[in-house]
């Protein structure tokens, strides 16, 4: 099955040949390996590159075992490199391979597939793209290893707009199935709903909780699985290293400390299996430091991690609109709004939520995920964040079904969760 990834594709190609190392980054499984050895490369091909001059390095695969080894990688790149005179493309995948556990432990000790990389980029006939699933040694060093010289592009699993035309089915379907088994590519292959969730049990038991430990050197295997749990249980929800640490310890789970649960989120997200939203005081315009909330980068693995048992589609959809604002590349903050009200003849300080600050650029919007907007009251709830808001950014309700497009008394839009999803520039509508 050939799915185009055309938004990716196109950043790719804008990127050719600009002196810079182009770091493809994202939670394995999620495409890049595609994106890079066929989409890219196919590309190449059509523009008349020779396929000689396009040297693929796969080092997830064990044929490829050798080149793991920076020295017998560098040594192998340059024996393809013949002709000055011609351009090479160099595609590294799954470049963390390369680096080892004390490396990894040590930050006294170079990293040698960094040494490596600026080395390649100090030839001008050779573009260099590299893959990673952990941001820790790529995306955070492309700044200050890369010296400046380094350029991340950020795969995400299937958007909702990849995944409908590619599924076959109307959007209802083809969203129950979404929501379900989310969009990592491979999912669409799988002929059966027994067999999606077979899959994504296999990718989380085999691949990602054994790649964290194993990266990170966690001996607690049971320990890091139950919070990925609780994580995943608690989508759309505030909490912090100690209310885990509480939660763990009412349920009779002990050994495991508030420092460690911290590391623990950290790994998560260096690994792009969660992203964190930081609170932001809209009013103070300054960010609370905690609690925070934490959003699953694909929602099937979320699932599968709580056995399918835990469908709420309320969190899921909110959990899948911050997917969809991160892939659009904008910035994301849980929005605070303080009012005072009075209690008993007394003033108070209450504080209201809006779903989501978005930014990008001079852009900005507040957003909030309502399920479904059945009467005045809940309709009162929703806004009640937004229309204490003094400035005058677009404010918008996304809500579930099909209705249509349209703007109330408040100046709020009212836009369905479909028009959203399908269209890249909703936002302005």
């Amino acid at each position: 099955m050939y799915i185009s990834r055309q938004r990716y594709l196109d950043r790719l190609i804008s990127h050719m040949n600009n002196g810079l190392i182009k770091v493809i980054t994202g939670i394995r499984r999620c495409g890049k390996s595609y994106l890079l050895f066929e989409i890219f490369y196919n590309y190449l091909i059509e523009q008349g590159i020779p396929e000689g001059n396009i040297i693929a390095v796969p080092l997830d695969d064990e044929d490829y075992a050798d080149y793991r080894d920076p020295k017998k990688l560098n040594e192998y790149i340059k024996g393809r490199i013949v002709d000055n005179k011609q351009k090479y493309y160099v595609f590294i995948d799954e470049a963390q391979y390369a680096i080892t556990k004390e490396e990894m432990k040590n930050p006294d000790i170079p990293i040698r597939l960094y040494g490596l990389l600026n080395g390649l980029l100090r030839k001008e006939n050779v573009d260099v793209y590299v893959t990673g699933s952990n941001s820790k040694f790529l995306s955070s060093d492309i700044m200050t290893e890369f010296r400046g010289r380094g350029d991340e592009i950020h795969i995400a699993p299937l958007s909702f707009s990849e995944y409908l035309p590619a599924s076959g089915k109307d959007k209802s379907d083809a969203w129950q199935d979404y929501t379900y088994y989310g969009g990592l590519p491979h999912i669409l292959a799988e002929p059966d709903d027994q067999s999606k969730a077979s899959y994504l049990e296999r990718l989380n038991n085999e691949i990602y909780l054994r790649d964290i430990c194993e990266r990170y050197d966690i001996h607690d295997e049971n320990g890091m699985e139950e919070l990925m749990k609780l994580v995943a249980s608690a989508i759309g929800s505030l909490t912090n290293p100690q209310k885990v640490s509480d939660t763990f310890a009412s349920s009779g789970r002990k050994g495991i400390s508030m420092p460690t649960i911290a590391n623990y989120l950290k790994y998560l997200q260096e690994s792009f299996m969660i992203q964190k939203a930081e609170r932001y005081d809209i009013k103070g315009r300054k960010y609370i430091s905690t609690p925070a909330k934490y959003y699953y980068t694909d929602i099937g693995l979320r699932n599968a991690f709580l056995n399918f048992r835990q469908y709420e589609e309320t969190h899921i959809m909110e959990n899948i609109i911050y997917n969809e604002l991160i892939y659009r590349g904008y910035n994301v903050d849980v929005g605070v709004v303080e009012i005072r009200v009075e209690e008993d003849g007394k003033k108070v300080r209450k504080q209201l939520e809006v779903d989501f600050v978005v930014n990008q650029g001079s852009k900005r919007y507040y957003i909030q995920s309502a399920f479904a907007l059945p009467d005045k009251e809940k309709m009162d709830q929703e806004q009640a964040s937004l229309i204490k808001i003094a400035d005058s950014f677009k404010k918008i309700i996304i809500v579930g079904g099909n209705a249509k497009i349209w703007r109330n008394e408040q100046g709020i839009t009212i836009m369905s969760l479909f028009d959203f999803l399908q269209n890249e520039d909703s936002l302005d509508y």
